[in-house]
């Protein structure tokens, strides 16, 4: 999910001019200049070297968990999901942590750290017997029991390797774009980053999951380990160039203390003039709404609030008209944003399931290739990439040109709404002619039938996620205030983070309540959790009609000016 580029197409020159050095005879050194291009190939290069580590173990993670230690299935992907949730939801907190703190270069380096500890001791398990279960044979009724520690050790790599990668996701993208003083540049760089985001993660999902199927669990995990020690390295070598920003404070900290307030203030009346409220050190008078105005309690100065420059004694006690109106504007989305948590579940369940379908297909392209199972979710995408290009380069302009109109971020978001469940459907209906080939070859694990039949319902996933969320990141971008922009990305992490532990739970309850998910896929009833989704996504489809209907947006001529692209120029 997420891994989409921007789409614009540009050139980097990348070189720059030595500053002057002293000559050595006692005259000041001029200071060294930092930032800007110079340091574009060590971001870059960690970037990628990062993702190939991270997207090595994790694509190939439940294949690995079912053939080495003899999880369930099913368990298998819920491990996969809590690993790909936590993946999205700790970069928010890293963040938090970067502004408000350490800055991003510690939290970097710290995480990188980590990560690399995670990911050595998830290749010894599959190196040193004595941490991996023995084989059972098959028949035997006197299996070895299998010792805990060895689960103790699996588990606390995926959870050091995962908390690593977490911490780098967002602050790498971040302390690159701000070496950059000039807008454009912020923009080049951040196209090429996730370019070469997007190239490494294909990288990882085939050649390294290959590696892993076909050559030996160890050689892929170890490739994994150095590359994650490459990334580290390059990522230290470039310290001397890099501009460190100081941590100023998160925009979540701001939200928090406007709730923070209004409690400790909530038996204060709210005046009926705005003379008693605070605006601010720079003293920007704005008017505060009528909505949520419990919220207003926030703002009521007290004796001893205020100091004589104008800021606040106490932050947690006084906050200014500005920062409530934000959290107000916050507070509108929501019903908006929260629409887009079951969206997120199918495709969580599908990206886990399909691996576990793929297992138990043909995967054979000929007589001397085999799909791996974990490389599987490469359509997806491929297909997110492919139709980004498509929509910039031909269905926008072609839209445009018989409407009159652009579509707007609401309108590609429902697009997608409407992919997804169709998507959910096409994938009931090809479990379903799986389970009857199964039924005419039980004698047999693998279903005769070619794993190609996954990619219709992948790529569908594909365009259903060019649709929405490019148009969620323009549509948080443009509505958001101008104070709490940055949290858009932010606003979809939380989104793919929680998703991905519904899904989880979605999948739990299924197998408690039924009896559609067995151990063994053949014998279970795959089809009918899709059908599920397909009506729940209908349904969560009519909820977003209805909050997109009442929404209003805050700037209708930004909306048709600039919806075609998150990014437009």
């Amino acid at each position: 999910m997420l891994n989409y580029i921007s789409r614009r197409s540009c050139f980097v020159c990348l070189g720059m001019e030595a500053p002057p050095l002293s000559s050595g005879d006692g005259e000041a050194q001029l200071p060294r200049r930092t930032g800007g291009w110079i340091t574009f190939p060590f971001i870059i290069a960690t970037s990628t070297c990062l993702t190939l580590a991270f997207g090595g173990w994790t694509s190939n993670l439940i294949v690995y968990l079912i053939k080495e230690f003899d999880v369930e299935s099913i368990d298998a992907a819920q491990i996969s999901n809590l690993v790909n949730g936590a993946g999205s939801l700790i970069p928010i907190l890293a963040a938090i942590i970067a502004d408000s703190f350490l800055g991003c270069f510690s939290i970097i380096w710290l995480s990188s750290f980590i990560s690399l500890l995670g990911t050595i001791l998830l290749a010894l398990t599959a190196t040193l017997d004595s941490l991996r279960p023995k084989p059972c044979e098959v028949g035997s009724t006197s299996c070895t029991p299998k010792p805990k520690v060895q689960y103790v050790v699996l588990y606390a790599a995926i959870v050091l390797a995962t908390l690593g990668n977490g911490g780098l996701r967002s602050t790498l993208s971040t302390m690159g774009a701000n070496q950059f003083d000039k807008q454009k540049d912020e923009g080049i760089f951040f196209n090429w980053f996730f370019f070469f985001t997007y190239g490494s993660s294909v990288v990882a999902t085939t050649a390294i999951v290959y590696v892993e199927d076909n050559v030996s669990w160890k050689a892929g995990f170890f490739i994994c380990v150095a590359a994650n020690l490459l990334g580290s390295a390059i990522f230290l070598l470039g310290t001397r160039f890099y501009t460190n920003s100081k941590p100023e404070g998160s925009p979540f900290t701001n939200l928090a203390r406007v709730v923070v307030a209004s409690i400790r203030k909530r038996k204060v009346s709210i005046p009926s003039t705005g003379e008693h409220l605070y605006h601010g050190p720079k003293a920007i008078v704005v008017a505060p709404s009528k909505t949520f105005r419990f919220l207003n309690r926030a703002a009521i100065k007290s004796e001893g609030d205020v100091k004589p420059d104008g800021s606040t004694t106490k932050p947690w006690k006084l906050c200014s008209v500005q920062e409530i109106e934000d959290f107000k504007s916050l507070i509108k989305i929501l019903p908006l944003w929260s629409s887009s948590f079951f969206l997120g579940t199918t495709i969580g369940v599908q990206a886990s399931l399909s691996i576990l379908q793929a297992l138990a297909m043909d995967r054979h392209i000929g007589p001397n290739f085999q799909i791996p199972a974990g490389s599987i979710l490469v359509f997806v995408t491929v297909s997110t990439a492919l139709f980004l290009a498509l929509f910039d380069k031909f269905l926008f302009p072609t839209w445009k040109k018989m409407t009159g109109k652009s579509l707007t971020p609401l309108q590609r978001i429902g697009v997608g709404h409407v992919l997804n469940f169709l998507c959910m459907g096409v994938s009931a209906l090809v479990e379903s002619k799986r389970l009857n080939v199964a039924k005419s070859n039980e004698s047999s694990n693998i279903v005769p039938m070619s794993v190609l039949w996954l990619v219709p319902q992948l790529a569908i996933v594909g365009i259903s996620e060019a649709f929405h969320f490019p148009g969620q990141v323009a549509f948080y971008y443009q509505e958001f205030p101008t104070t709490l922009k940055n949290m858009a990305t932010a606003m979809i992490s939380v989104v793919v983070g929680v998703s991905f532990y519904l899904t989880t739970a979605l999948i739990d309850v299924v197998r408690r309540t039924t009896t559609w998910l067995p151990g063994n896929i053949n014998n279970g009833r795959l089809d009918n959790v899709y059908w599920i989704l397909v009506v729940g996504g209908i349904l969560n489809f009519g909820y977003y009609v209805i909050c997109a209907w009442f929404y209003k947006y805050k700037n209708m001529k930004e909306v048709v000016d600039h919806s075609d692209s998150p990014y437009h120029e």
